[in-house]
């Protein structure tokens, strides 16, 4: 097994003062495949049987989220950032470490997992799958590469959060 924190490089103060940013792109380069793996192996092989989408979070979800749901033969949902979207879509507001943002989906069904790259205090990963819910999806779990442990391991409507690497 890979010791993937191995290929994750902490940046002090960045994007703001009093932040440590988790650069994955090593991680990315040198074991991605890998990664992908490591997420999928998160759940058992019949949950992958009941995943219709997968939906991932902009931006670092979606490397994520597009390569599990083309490893697993799945649909990609998109949650963007306000304005990203072509089409009338559902929003939420909702707030980050540094700042408030609004993040939007297209309205669909099925059951979807939800990918984000970092869990930090769980506002946006919270924000996606309660807005998912409520444009017609059903949330059948939540997964993230990294928890930064900063939530006690987040649960959402009775849904744990699953991660690869913890810190």
């Amino acid at each position: 097994m890979i010791d993937f924190k191995n290929y994750i490089i902490e940046i002090p103060d960045f994007p703001i003062k009093g932040i440590v940013f988790k650069d994955i792109t090593p991680m990315l380069t040198d074991c991605f495949n890998e990664s992908i793996e490591a997420m999928v192996g998160l759940y058992p092989e019949e949950f992958w049987d009941k995943v219709d989408h997968i939906a991932g979070i902009e931006a670092r979800g979606f490397i994520f989220a597009a390569a599990l749901a083309s490893r697993l033969n799945k649909g990609f949902v998109p949650i963007r950032k306000q304005g990203k979207l072509p089409r009338p879509a559902g929003q939420i507001k909702f707030r980050l470490e540094y700042g408030d943002t609004t993040a939007e989906i297209h309205a669909g069904k099925g059951s979807l997992l939800i990918v984000d790259d970092i869990i930090a205090t769980g506002g946006t990963i919270s924000a996606g799958a309660t807005l998912a819910s409520q444009v017609g999806f059903t949330i059948c779990g939540i997964c993230t590469f990294i928890d930064l442990g900063l939530n006690k391991r987040l649960t959402w409507n009775d849904i744990k959060t699953k991660s690869v690497v913890y810190y």
